[in-house]
């Protein structure tokens, strides 16, 4: 049995003779310079012939579209970009729900929504439909689930993007997670490995730390990644995050090097995850323009050590040609072996054949499942049950026009990574629609809350990258230093709503109501309009400590 085989032939493979054929063909007629070119998979984005000619000119192992709201231009770039490959592209996206879902696909809860509503076969159902729908416009890699723990509610990177805070939870909506994607065509990631959520700080800008003992590791992050390995995820992200207590059982004395980055550890992806867990399928970096990678070494080292410390797939470039040039040197001068470049090899092209890319990966996306009128009203229900009732210590909820008419909101708006910041939101014309009259605070207007009859803090900030701290800023809201000390509950009915991040009772643990929805899609915005006009029960319970540790927080 040859390396092909012996690789290919096994889970999370699976691929028959003429799969493994396909592979082993392909790689014979690769040159040393497609297989380089072959270990990236570029980001993406825009639309047209200058997106077409400059991704084929690369000709990577794939691209990580990210898309815009024009559908027929996004698919037909796609359906000319996989037209054009010299081998079927990976195309791969986060499929993490929410904003981070297909923009002109059904709307679909976030992962933290999904743990709130806690129902396996929802998170099933949920991960079908965006699989289906990634399908249909010729997405097949998604790098999810999130297997992340939320143990630490001052990290920005984790909140919305993963599945809560306990490990039981999140590994059986994960599955669930990997199910729905990979019957559906979809490839799915089990990521951050070796596991995040223990630092407050963001790996886009810093190399973040596992701080577990390599014991607590086992009962939590490591109990995950065999669970996800053991169900045939095919793919795992190694991150930018250390995990010194495995590096010291092998070297007391290893120095800084117990804080080298995952994505560039032979110990932590060799060792441990191929060699301990048992992971046959594709590891993947995690994006390597990120500060956690770049402020370890010089790319012209780190780069290579990408791929010569078990990786097979390197995340994105700000440089491709250089990049290219820097694997090139790399395997000149013998810091990366061919043997590690073809085992890469195998694996890239293994999965390209295990989603069938061998047979349909150069023919156009079929678009008829993009806009399924079933799949909506089956994400609109699940969307229902996402909105958490955290506390209501005043008995403001119902609210209707007759009680509370005059309503003054304050809002920061819709901040998200990639969609700039301060976007609309729809609930201030959603509560106008019933019947209230709603004001937008603003600084220079100098509102008066004692003017109203509620006061609403509307929230929307799902989890962010490259924003060190997620929080109540008082002194944005309200315009100024003034502003930011004033506080009127105790006069005036006052609620907040986060479409997003669920601790803001850090930072005013005296607010009398408090409602936690999780994601700022207007699915959801809609649906915490029902629950707040008592026209639908609040549902769900809190996957996360609301309350931040904080006993005077639940008063």
């Amino acid at each position: 049995m040859d390396q092909i085989d012996r690789i290919l032939a096994a889970p999370p493979f699976n691929l028959d003779a003429a799969g493994r054929g396909w592979v082993r063909s392909t790689l014979a007629s690769m040159d040393q310079a497609a297989k380089v070119r072959q270990l990236f998979v570029h980001i993406c984005f825009g639309t047209g012939q200058e997106v077409t000619d400059r991704i084929t000119a690369l000709a990577p192992a794939g691209i990580t579209k990210f898309f815009g709201p024009d559908a027929r231009a996004e698919l037909d770039t796609l359906d000319a970009l996989r037209a054009a490959a010299p081998i079927p592209y990976l195309i791969s996206a986060d499929l993490e729900g929410s904003r981070m879902s297909l923009p002109f696909g059904t709307e679909v809860p976030n992962p933290l929504a999904l743990a709130a509503v806690d129902d396996v076969q929802a998170s099933e159902t949920i991960a079908r439909i965006m699989a289906i729908e990634a399908r249909a416009a010729g997405v097949n890699w998604s790098f999810t689930p999130v297997i992340d723990i939320n143990a630490l509610f001052r990290s920005p990177i984790v909140a919305t993007r993963g599945l809560g805070s306990d490990p039981a939870r999140i590994r059986e909506h994960a599955l669930a997670h990997i199910r729905g994607l990979q019957a559906n065509g979809v490839a799915a990631t089990a990521k951050h490995w070796p596991g995040e959520g223990h630092d407050d700080r963001d790996q886009h800008l810093v190399t973040t730390i596992n701080p577990l003992s390599i014991a607590e590791w086992e009962a939590t992050h490591g109990a995950l990644y065999r669970a996800c390995i053991d169900a045939g995820v095919m793919a795992v992200m190694s991150a930018h995050i250390a995990f010194p207590a495995y590096i010291h059982a092998h070297d007391l004395h290893a120095g800084v090097e117990a804080y080298r980055p995952a994505s560039v550890s032979p110990l932590l992806n060799e060792t441990l995850l191929r060699g301990e867990l048992g992971f046959n399928g594709v590891i993947g970096s995690d994006a390597t323009p990120m500060a956690g990678f770049g402020a370890w070494a010089h790319r012209d080292e780190m780069l290579p050590e990408v791929i010569s410390s078990g990786c097979d797939v390197i995340l994105f470039s700000d440089e491709p040609e250089a990049d290219i040039a820097r694997i090139e040197a790399a395997l000149a001068d013998g810091r990366l072996t061919r043997e590690r470049l073809d085992e890469a090899m195998i694996r890239i092209l293994g999965l390209k054949a295990a989603l069938t890319l061998h047979k349909t990966g150069h023919q156009p996306a079929d678009r008829s499942q993009l806009f399924n009128p079933e799949n909506a009203a089956q994400a609109q229900a699940v969307t229902a049950r996402a909105p958490t009732l955290v506390k209501d210590t005043k008995g403001i909820i119902p609210i209707s026009p007759t009680k509370y008419r005059r309503v003054l909101v304050y809002s920061t708006g819709i901040v998200t990574p990639l969609h700039g910041t301060g976007m609309p939101m729809a609930f201030p014309d959603l509560l106008r629609a019933e019947g209230f009259k709603v004001t937008l605070y603003t600084p220079e207007a100098r509102h008066d809350p004692r003017d109203f009859d509620l006061v609403l803090y509307l929230m929307a900030e799902e989890t962010l990258l490259t924003r060190g701290r997620i929080f109540l800023d008082w002194n944005r809201l309200t315009g100024g230093m003034h502003g930011a000390m004033a506080r009127h509950w105790h006069e005036v009915p006052t609620a907040l709503i986060s479409f997003g991040y669920p601790y803001y009772l850090y930072d005013a643990p005296r607010l009398p109501c408090v409602i936690n929805a999780y994601a700022t899609m207007d699915t959801m915005q809609r649906a915490t309009l029902d629950c707040l006009l008592g026209r639908a029960p609040f549902q769900s319970q809190s996957p996360v400590d609301p309350f931040c540790g904080l006993p005077d927080a639940r008063f």
